[in-house]
C-alpha cells in the first residue's frame, strides 16, 4: 500500500484511539505522521508502536499558539503539508436541564473552536491535492439523549465541511467528514462506558463495536486521490447505526 507515498500528514488527538489508527494506517501508506495531543505519556507511547515514520508535538488545539508551534515545525521540517486530520475532541452527558456554561464552553472549545482552528492555521502549507478530514459523528444526525450538546458540536462540524469546501473552490483542497459510530476507544470507554458501547455495537446492522483501524483505512481513503471527487461530503463508519 503506497497512496499516500512522500505526503505529510498531521493528527490531532493522535496518541490514542481513532488518531492512532488513521496515523498508523497513513504510515503503512506512506506517508510521514505529525501525532498532536494533550498528553506526552500517550504521544510517547505511540511513538513506540509508529516507529520513524512518525512525529509527535505536545499541544491543546484550544491553545492557538500550541497550533501555531505545530505547523512551525511541519513547515521547518517537512516544508509544506498534504493531509489534515482534524479529530481532537472530548464529549460528557449532561440532560437538557442540568447543561451548565462550564460543560458546553469545554466541549465546543474543543470539538468546534479547537477544529476550526486546526484547519485554518494548517492552510497557509497546504496546496493543490490537499485533503482535510474532520471527525464527524453518528450522534451528529441522531437524536441522543444526555448528549446534545456533544451531538450540536458534530452537527456544527457536517456544516463547516460543506461551507469550507465552497470556500476552498478553486485551491484543489478538498474536505471531507468522517463519521464513526460506536467505535472502542479509550475516550469512548471513559464517556459511555464499555457494557454500554458493547450494548450499542450489537444494535449495528453488522452487530459489534467497530475497531480505529477500520476507521483509519476510512480516513486514509479520504486522505488519498481515490477520493478525488470527494469534498463537502460525509463518510459513515458506524455499522449502519445511523444509516437505517
Amino acid at each position: 500500500m503506497s497512496r499516500l507515498h512522500g505526503k505529510t500528514a498531521v493528527v490531532t488527538g493522535g496518541g490514542t484511539g481513532i488518531g492512532l489508527g488513521a496515523a498508523r494506517r497513513f504510515i503503512e501508506e506512506g506517508a510521514f505522521v505529525y501525532i498532536f495531543g494533550r498528553r506526552q505519556d500517550a504521544l510517547d507511547a505511540a511513538l513506540a508502536q509508529l516507529g520513524p515514520q512518525a512525529r509527535a508535538v505536545q499541544g491543546s488545539v484550544t491553545d492557538l499558539a500550541d497550533l501555531d508551534r505545530l505547523y512551525r515545525t511541519v513547515k521547518e521540517e517537512r516544508g509544506g503539508l498534504d493531509i489534515v486530520f482534524a479529530n481532537a475532541g472530548t464529549g460528557a452527558f449532561a440532560p437538557l436541564g442540568e447543561i451548565t456554561p462550564e460543560h458546553y464552553d469545554q466541549i465546543f472549545d474543543v470539538n468546534v473552536k479547537g477544529l476550526l482552528f486546526t484547519v485554518q492555521k494548517a492552510l497557509p502549507l497546504m496546496t493543490a491535492g490537499g485533503s482535510i478530514i474532520l471527525t464527524g459523528s453518528s450522534t451528529g444526525v441522531m437524536g441522543t439523549p444526555q448528549f446534545s450538546v456533544y451531538s450540536a458540536t458534530k452537527a456544527a462540524i457536517r456544516n463547516l465541511a460543506r461551507s469550507w469546501a465552497l470556500d476552498l473552490r478553486g485551491t484543489g483542497i478538498r474536505v471531507n467528514v468522517l463519521s464513526p459510530g460506536p467505535i472502542r476507544t479509550e475516550l469512548a470507554i471513559e464517556i459511555v462506558g464499555e457494557d454500554t458501547l458493547d450494548a450499542l455495537g450489537a444494535t449495528t446492522p453488522i452487530g459489534r463495536m467497530g475497531d480505529a483501524s477500520e476507521t483509519g483505512a476510512a480516513a486514509a481513503f479520504l486522505a488519498s486521490a481515490d477520493s478525488s471527487f470527494m469534498t463537502g461530503g460525509e463518510m459513515f463508519v458506524d455499522g449502519g447505526l445511523a444509516q437505517v
